[in-house]
């Protein structure tokens, strides 16, 4: 099929290399001439694992190319792909939406024909009906562009991945035609046997700011129960084993530290809070604005950390940052919990150097007032204080007597609980994790003993002991 993707960041990007790779013929489009420029080139423009292989190879095949003109991409296609971004609104914290409609407004006027505009960016629901008002009165005379959403459930480090091999895919359509034609565009995907969910739009539009909104709850509730460990004394790691065997829980995200980041949890949940006020059903999701409050007072409590750690004043201290990206396998820093710690350590008096294997172009760029971009044991030399707040993997292959023999002080907080605090303790570091004591690490996996229920109840005898196996093998409705 002739596919075009509107807008070439993260998920246009990545899209489009990977609908050319699974044979459609594909155009994507940028108003940024030095971006279409690079990926021409076969240079993507930010750092993804596996996609510089994946857009070498679509180019060459001919099945892919780029252009900064919408008037070029109405021509050219049968689906139009919307992925533009949807950043916070200036001052509010809903969706800001004009990009959208800038696509819309420049590419609509210019239609030979009729199609299928799909809208991959994270928008709030109720966004297809509007722009579907918004085309039919841009559109030329007998041309008719349907609309549908078709959201996407990237991971930034994994999204060739899952863009080859999603979870699912959810199609928010308003026709048989339009669900015809999601499935033609997504063919290889539904013969390899990957969920198909049609529904309507305004669903599609809820799922992914409701998928964010429930990881981020997640990750939130976990480190709500690290400040509780603190103040109690318990280890919220082996809390979150424990509480990962429940199949009702399950262990993933569930993963206590400096919280989350990015372009895409924060402000959806910011996004998705506005909406839902502007329906009239704000309460129903007021608890978006704890987890958020609980997610931005991690990193406060780093930075508290960080000056317990050196004694109580940060000023003149030298502290060194691992990780500047908001995950690993990544070169993007918005909203990076690494990168707002380092710039509130640098604000409080600190000497912070900053390390991260790919982010910190970026990083520099966006907080020049830092020391990024020496190497490894060049910016931990002299440091008193060491954080490590992006879990990249070269850091937990650091050998920890290596890095002590450059340090002024071997003195580790480890905001992502991510790394083998007794190897470091065992060379000399002293290691302080959020909701963990200071003593050695506990056992990373719960034992549990199982016994028989036969065996509880195989006599009289036993009687208080199968009340007991009977109550617990019961369901636990509600708890």
């Amino acid at each position: 099929m002739r596919l075009t993707v509107i807008g070439t960041g993260y998920l246009g990007a990545v899209h489009a290399a990977c609908m050319a790779a699974i044979g459609h013929d594909v155009l994507g489009v940028d108003v940024d001439a030095e971006k279409i420029r690079t990926l021409s080139e076969g240079r993507p423009p930010f750092y993804e694992p596996g996609l510089d292989d994946v857009l070498t190879t679509a180019l060459a095949s001919g099945r892919l190319r780029f252009t900064t003109s919408l008037r070029e991409a109405a021509a050219h296609g049968e689906v139009h792909f919307i992925c533009v971004g949807t950043p916070q609104r200036p001052g509010s914290q809903a969706a800001d939406l004009r990009y959208v409609d800038a696509v819309v407004d420049g590419l609509v006027p210019h239609l030979p024909a009729s199609c299928l505009v799909v809208g991959k960016s994270t928008v709030p629901v109720g966004t297809t009906a509007r722009l579907t008002a918004r085309i039919a009165g841009l559109a030329p005379a007998g041309v008719r562009a349907e609309v549908a959403w078709n959201p996407e459930f990237l991971r930034e480090g994994f999204a060739v991945e899952d863009t080859l091999r999603p979870d699912r895919l959810v199609a928010g359509v308003t026709s048989q035609e339009a669900d015809e034609t999601l499935r033609r565009v997504y063919a290889v995907m539904l013969e390899e046997g990957v969920p198909y969910i049609s529904t309507d739009p305004n669903t599609a539009e809820l799922v992914k700011v409701a998928a964010n909104s429930f990881l981020a709850t997640k990750i939130s509730f976990i480190n709500a129960m690290a400040e509780v460990c603190d103040a109690a004394g318990a280890d919220v790691v082996t809390l979150a084993d424990a509480l990962g065997h429940d199949t009702r829980i399950g262990r993933r995200f569930l993963n206590a530290g400096l919280g989350f980041g990015g372009g895409c949890l924060p402000k959806d949940i910011r996004a998705f809070t506005a909406r839902a006020q502007e329906l009239g059903v704000g309460p129903a999701v007021e608890f978006l604005d704890q987890v958020d409050e609980i997610n931005q007072r991690q990193r406060a409590r780093t930075v508290a950390l960080a000056r317990q750690m050196v004694g109580g004043d940060l000023a003149g201290r030298r502290v060194t940052v691992l990780g500047a990206t908001f995950k690993p396998n990544s070169d993007d820093v918005r909203d990076s919990p690494a990168l707002a710690v380092a710039t509130a350590l640098h604000q409080q008096g600190a000497d912070v150097r900053v390390h991260d294997p790919e982010g910190t172009a970026n990083a520099r760029r966006a907080r020049p007032e830092l020391d990024c971009g020496a190497d490894l044991l060049t910016a931990c030399q002299d440091a008193e204080l060491v954080l490590h707040l992006t879990e990249w993997g070269e850091y937990g292959e650091v050998d920890p007597a290596e890095l002590a023999r450059v340090v002024r002080r071997p003195v580790l907080i480890d905001g992502r609980n991510a790394l083998p605090h007794d190897s470091w303790r065992a060379a000399g570091w002293t290691v302080k994790a959020l909701g963990r004591p200071s003593g050695p690490d506990r056992p990373s996996e719960v034992r549990t003993t199982r016994e028989p229920l036969r065996a509880k109840i195989a006599s009289p005898a036993t009687e208080p002991a199968r009340a007991v196996a009977l109550a617990a093998a019961s369901p636990a409705g509600g708890s």
